[in-house]
């Protein structure tokens, strides 16, 4: 599955061999701010707290669960949080994801046909300023990264910069098989009520 990507491309969630994936990791890694100290002298870092989320919604794209740092796992037992990080890296990249959040297909609840990832700035941090952010999605473990397909570079991409909100993508299920569409797009929401309303409306 080395498939990089573009936002907006849709894909079947296939393998090289044939066999269907059975679970994804979506993987999000950032560093803190770095700041000049009193007076401008000196540096110190702020740290950020950037939050991944998960909404699942049934066929009639209503939203039936909410997977977030203050609800860490589904009813049904697939999709689990890794539990919510308050600092990012706060001494320069360690090549680890700081939030992961693993779903199951094969233990989904059958009456769920859209799963979508949005990431939200906790304390308004703008994704432009915020340093290596990025998200993967990829198959393997919270632990282990075995092909990574689909990226964002959360820091440095086009269109970012001056948001604090952006939905990943939705992992949605058409004739029985599930398929992903790569949204990698920022709202003006500020909050994670406000991105899952903008997800419902716009992007299932």
């Amino acid at each position: 599955m080395a498939i990089n990507l573009q936002k907006g491309q849709r894909i079947s969630l296939e393998k090289s061999n044939g066999s269907k994936l059975d679970s994804v990791c979506v993987g999000i890694n950032w560093g803190a701010i770095e700041k000049k100290g009193m007076f401008g002298f000196g540096k110190t870092k702020e740290a950020v707290d950037l939050d991944g989320s998960c909404a699942l919604y049934n066929e009639q794209k209503q939203l039936t669960e909410v997977v977030y740092f203050g609800n860490l796992g589904s009813k049904d037992g697939a999709v689990r949080h890794s539990g919510d990080d308050l600092t990012g890296d706060m001494g320069g990249d360690d090549g680890l994801d700081n939030e992961v959040i693993t779903l199951d297909f094969s233990r989904l609840n059958p009456a769920v046909n859209y799963v979508a990832f949005v990431l939200n700035s906790f304390r308004g941090h703008d994704f432009g300023a915020i340093p290596f952010a990025s998200i993967r999605i990829y198959e393997g473990t919270p632990k282990r990264v075995t092909e990574v397909f689909a990226k964002y570079d959360v820091a440095n991409g086009p269109g970012f910069a001056g948001h604090v909100s952006m939905v990943m993508g939705v992992f949605y299920k058409k004739n029985g098989e599930w398929k992903f569409n790569a949204i990698g797009e920022p709202t003006k929401d500020k909050k994670l009520e406000e991105t899952v309303k903008t997800v419902t409306m716009s992007y299932l």
